[in-house]
């Protein structure tokens, strides 16, 4: 690989932020943080007068002790276990900053559930600014500004069984890969499959991640093992 080639693996590698674990040990589902994200940002239904800020998601407890994936994670993932949201947002100064925080917090987790499938236990909120009134979201948030990540090119390898398998599953936009510089969807190695692909929007992740791994083992012959890496959203 060429240093310019190698430069613009390493960035898109950090494009994608954190590679989060997608439901629970024996789901074998991970999503990356840009991708996970975008959704919370576009879904979440912010209270009036609150803007969201700068949004980000690791391991809520490094130290506590986890189950191991029950198939092999992809590369740099983080282990099962409970995430936690960091987040800055600025509001108009309408209400008391606590309250306003709370219900934020709570609008984050029920997204996180409902759209992804994430296991959030925590939300960690900060002001970073107070807005003039009229200047914050509606109290659906629906209009806030969309996050505009470039999307994982689909690539030109032909489709595999594997592939075709996953493709066919309801809620599977498109194969999305962006580890190793974005050029397999598919990876198989000693019998594991790793899928990368995008979902689309109005499907829960770890459902379509789910179903994707249950068509995947269903081709002949079939891997051993199935892994789901989720990595964007797809909006119409």
């Amino acid at each position: 690989m060429s240093v310019n080639h190698l430069a613009q693996a390493v960035r898109a590698q950090l494009g994608i932020g954190r590679v989060l674990p997608l439901g629970g040990p024996r789901d074998g589902a991970w999503i990356t943080e840009r991708a996970a994200t975008e959704v919370l940002r576009w879904t979440v239904r912010t209270p009036a007068g609150v803007r969201l800020g700068a949004l980000r998601l690791t391991t809520a407890d490094s130290a506590a002790a986890v189950d191991p994936p029950a198939v092999p994670a992809p590369p740099s993932a983080l282990p099962p276990g409970p995430l936690r949201i960091t987040a800055d947002f600025t509001a108009v100064a309408d209400r008391p900053l606590p309250a306003i925080a709370e219900r934020l917090r709570a609008a984050l987790l029920e997204a996180a559930d409902r759209e992804l499938g994430l296991l959030v236990s925590a939300a960690d909120l900060r002001v970073s600014g107070l807005l003039e009134d009229g200047e914050g979201a509606r109290e659906d948030g629906r209009d806030a500004a969309p996050d505009r990540t470039p999307r994982p090119d689909g690539g030109t390898e032909p489709p595999g069984p594997i592939a075709a398998a996953a493709l066919g599953v309801p809620g599977v936009a498109q194969l999305a890969p962006v580890l190793g510089g974005g050029s397999r969807a598919v990876r198989l190695a000693d019998g594991h499959a790793l899928l990368q692909l995008a979902f689309t929007a109005g499907h829960r992740a770890l459902d379509v991640a789910l179903a994707v791994r249950a068509a995947a083992r269903s081709v002949e012959p079939p891997p051993l093992t199935v892994a789901v890496l989720v990595t964007a959203v797809e909006r119409g």
